[in-house]
Order: structure tokens, then C-alpha cells, then sequence
């Protein structure tokens, strides 16, 4: 069998973790990550990297307890190892509080965690004006060290790496015999997707080495994870905005909401301030076709829309990406590997 030219396009947390998977995977296929922007620019970059998910309304559960399992135990081996603070991976511990009780107390993942249990009276007093909580141990993963570690890992394994925007994925029909669509909400355009939109997030890092457990607010909105390099505060979910400038009036918010739940937060110097424009969906995107641009077939697989959930989703999607990958490979004529 010749080398099956595979390209991803996309160099985010999805990008990167699914041409890992390939790259390793399947030695025959030569594998090359496209994309416009590379860390530490990509939206993936700012992301607070702390694995808890949202369940999607049209994907079976059992398919997302997959995803995120497969991602936790990945994340989780990294983070005990020597690896670590290289790759940015770390255990964190903390409380995620609720105003009233939630629909769903426990989360399709909460025995995928470590320890999860419900908040005592004597926890929740801390936070007054909150009813409900819950506490449990997971992993945060800064993909500021994470991106440029799984490239390394990517390189290590052959693949090749080249920075260039696509503009058409028919473009690249000529060049390669497969497509791994991972290109965030740039699949809006690349794929004509109406479905994908900007959820506009801001967040800051600060100063502020005290801080050993995360708070989140139940809503989404306000949350304090404590990292390897700083603490990581926010944040914001403004749905079909573009703006990529920091907006002062969402920093003052910020650190208002943030200094509510924990006080010292307002004698923490600001480190950084952040915005980025996460691919909102209302569920990821993650199957097969085949196009025909210029009478040639060639599969393209995507995997993209995972909104604030990327990097808690990233290897789970992966693997799945790497099977549906098997099996456009299987059903490729067999001159297409000779």
C-alpha cells in the first residue's frame, strides 16, 4: 500500500489531538496540519481548559459519556505523569454552585470525575444567595503548553505541519486523498454551515497563587480556575458577536462577579486579558461525506461545533474521527492506495 495523504485542516485542540490520533494510528498515512493560525493565536489558546461538559440535545449520551471519558483518561495520564507541567495538564478540585437546584443534579459525567458528591449546608454557606452544589475533582488542561506539546508529539510521530489559510476545501482535492475538517467556526464558510456561529468569550488571568479550587457559577458565566501559570477568571457567552477587541465593561463585570464569589480576587493583580470566538453548534459536528469537485471522490471527515466544550471533548472526538478515517480507507477503490 502507498502513503495515503491525509491533511487536517485546523490547528486548534480538535485539530492537533485528531492528527495525533491519525498520525499514530496509521503509520501508511502521511499526515499534514493546515491552517491559517497556529499557537498561540488560535481561539483554543485563551480557552480555560477545565473538563465538565454541557450535554448536546441530538447526540445519544452514551456517545458523549465516549467522548468525554476517552478525553479524561487521556488528559488525566498526562497529568500524572512526568509530563505535566510541559504539556500544561494538571488535577484541580473545586465547587460548581447553583441559585437553585438544576434540572439534571448529576451530570451524565459525574462518575467520570473523581469524588463527585453533592455540596454540604457547611460548603454552600460560603456562597450566599446559592441553594445547590457540587464538588469533584477533574482535570484543567492549558492548551498554551498543550498545543505546542501535541505538536511535538504530532512531529515526532512524521506528520507535517505548514501555515496557510484554505479557502476552499475543494482546493485541496488535487493534493490529498483524504480531508479532516477541524476548522472551528471557519467551517461556517468552508463548508457553507449556517448552523455554526460566534459565542464571544472573554476572560482574564491573574495573579493570585492563594487560590488551590475552582468556583463555577452554574450559569456558565462567572467562573475562578486556578492554573499552572495563574488564575484564569470570567467570563462571558455573547452569542453571534464578532468582536474580538476587549470590552472594559466586560472586565469590570468579570472581576465584580468573580470578587462576589471569592473576595480576595480584588487585591489580585491582572496579568493578561483575552477574547476569542468559540464555534458555537448546536451539536458537534462529527461525520463522513464524500465530495467530487473535479470528478475525483474524496471523503472528507469533520469534526467541529464543539462551542466551549473543545478542549473537554478533544481525544474523545478524536477517536471517533480516527474510526470514521478507517473506514473511508476501507472503502477507498484499491487504486486510490496503490
Amino acid at each position: 500500500m502507498k502513503t495515503v495523504r491525509v491533511v487536517v485542516v485546523g490547528a486548534g485542540v480538535i485539530g492537533f489531538s485528531t492528527a495525533v490520533c491519525v498520525a499514530e494510528a496509521l503509520p501508511f498515512c502521511s499526515v499534514t496540519v493546515l491552517a491559517e493560525k497556529f499557537s498561540p493565536d488560535t481561539t483554543s489558546d485563551g480557552a480555560a481548559g477545565i473538563l465538565f461538559a454541557a450535554q448536546f440535545p441530538d447526540i445519544s449520551v452514551e456517545r458523549q459519556r465516549r467522548w468525554f471519558k476517552d478525553s479524561f483518561d487521556h488528559l488525566r495520564a498526562i497529568a500524572q505523569s512526568q509530563q505535566s507541567p510541559e504539556a500544561g495538564v494538571m488535577m484541580s478540585s473545586g465547587y460548581q454552585i447553583f441559585k437553585d437546584v438544576p434540572a439534571d443534579p448529576k451530570p451524565y459525567w459525574s462518575d467520570l470525575v473523581i469524588g463527585f458528591r453533592l455540596m454540604t449546608d457547611r460548603e454552600l454557606e460560603r456562597f450566599p444567595g446559592y441553594k445547590f452544589g457540587q464538588a469533584f475533582t477533574t482535570v484543567k488542561c492549558e492548551c498554551s503548553s498543550y498545543l505546542p506539546w501535541l505538536e511535538k508529539r504530532f512531529r515526532k510521530a512524521g506528520g507535517k505541519v505548514q501555515q496557510r489559510k484554505v479557502s476552499s476545501l475543494h482546493d485541496l482535492s488535487d493534493s490529498y486523498d483524504l480531508i479532516i475538517n477541524c476548522s472551528g467556526l471557519g467551517s461556517r464558510t468552508l463548508t457553507d454551515d449556517p448552523q455554526v456561529y460566534p459565542v464571544r468569550g472573554q476572560v482574564l488571568k491573574v495573579e493570585a497563587p492563594w487560590l488551590q479550587h475552582f468556583i463555577r457559577d452554574g450559569d456558565g458565566k462567572t467562573y475562578i480556575y486556578p492554573g499552572i501559570h495563574g488564575v484564569t477568571v470570567g467570563g462571558t457567552r455573547q452569542e453571534d458577536d464578532w468582536r474580538l477587541e476587549v470590552d472594559d465593561g466586560d472586565t469590570r463585570s468579570i472581576l465584580e462577579r468573580c470578587s462576589r464569589l471569592e473576595p480576595s480576587l480584588s487585591r489580585a493583580r491582572v496579568l493578561s486579558k483575552w477574547v476569542g470566538l468559540r464555534p458555537g453548534r448546536r451539536n458537534p459536528r462529527l461525520e463522513r461525506e464524500l465530495v467530487q469537485p473535479r470528478g475525483r471522490k474524496v471523503p472528507v471527515v469533520h469534526n467541529y461545533g464543539h462551542g466551549g466544550w473543545g478542549v473537554t471533548l478533544a481525544w474523545g472526538s478524536a477517536l471517533d474521527a480516527l474510526g470514521l478515517v478507517r473506514q473511508c480507507l476501507h472503502e477507498m477503490p484499491p487504486q486510490a492506495k496503490l
